[in-house]
């Protein structure tokens, strides 16, 4: 395939940036679109030009670096996956893709196709964790009886990898799907509750802090979750923040 890039290139968080055309053939169905950019990158190091600057661990959809919002929607044009998984047959010979980075204020661009999530980092230190007492009297986790419906509603919301796709598809910029499901994961189980008024208190209040918006119920962050995070999930929070505001 022939095809024409439209890419997003920035130096730095305070340059202005701007799209930049780029033509690349031969391209075959069987490429990821990260190997695409591969390519791209080597013809331009060869032309002595600047390599487009992405995100990109474990291509494996498992951590959710490879964020790229392509033709309008984030991690491309195919559902449940994440950009590494997205495969050039999704397109057509003599296309033009337009790659971008996640536009938010609260993930601002580090270079080219590159923003710092480190906003999500702060949200999780802020409580999304439990304590555990290692003084060498404690629980076989395995011991304790947890509801089937409760264990896979917990473990459906633990799969959130973080990526950000949630907030680069909401009009809105918000983070509450993503909030949403780190709470959720504790919530829904024992080992959560001890610490569950002042760990929903504290990530929404880090979340607002972070400056991204609120929810208004549009879904589009559902639709383009790469691992298909519920709506529940922020009814839910909504609900635990609820009650640990009167319990606060």
């Amino acid at each position: 395939m022939n095809l024409t890039l439209k890419i997003w290139r920035q130096k730095n968080a305070n340059d202005k940036g701007k799209m930049v055309d780029y033509q690349i053939s031969d391209v075959s169905p069987d490429m990821s679109f990260l190997e695409m950019l591969d390519v791209l990158n080597t013809q331009l190091i060869e032309k002595g030009e600047e390599p487009v600057a992405f995100d990109h661990d474990c291509r494996e959809g498992i951590c959710g670096s490879c964020s790229l919002y392509i033709n309008g929607e984030a991690h491309g044009p195919d559902r449940l996956i994440t950009t590494c998984q997205l495969h050039m047959r999704k397109f057509k010979d003599g296309d033009t893709i337009y790659i971008e980075p996640w536009r938010a204020k609260a993930f601002p661009v580090i270079k080219d196709l590159i923003v710092d999530r480190g906003a999500f980092d702060r949200i999780q230190h802020a409580g999304g964790f439990i304590s555990v007492n290692t003084s060498g009297n404690t629980q076989d986790a395995n011991a304790i009886p947890i509801e089937k419906a409760s264990a896979d509603a917990a473990f459906d919301a633990a799969t959130c990898i973080g990526c950000g796709a949630c907030v680069a598809s909401c009009k809105n910029s918000s983070a509450m799907l993503f909030v949403s499901a780190k709470v959720s994961q504790f919530a829904l189980l024992p080992q959560g509750q001890v610490e569950a008024t002042d760990r929903v208190l504290n990530m929404v209040n880090q979340m607002d802090a972070e400056g991204f918006g609120n929810c208004t119920n549009t879904g589009a962050c559902e639709v383009e979750c790469p691992k298909g995070i519920s709506l529940e999930n922020i009814a839910r929070m909504n609900r635990e923040y609820l009650k640990a505001s009167f319990k606060g």
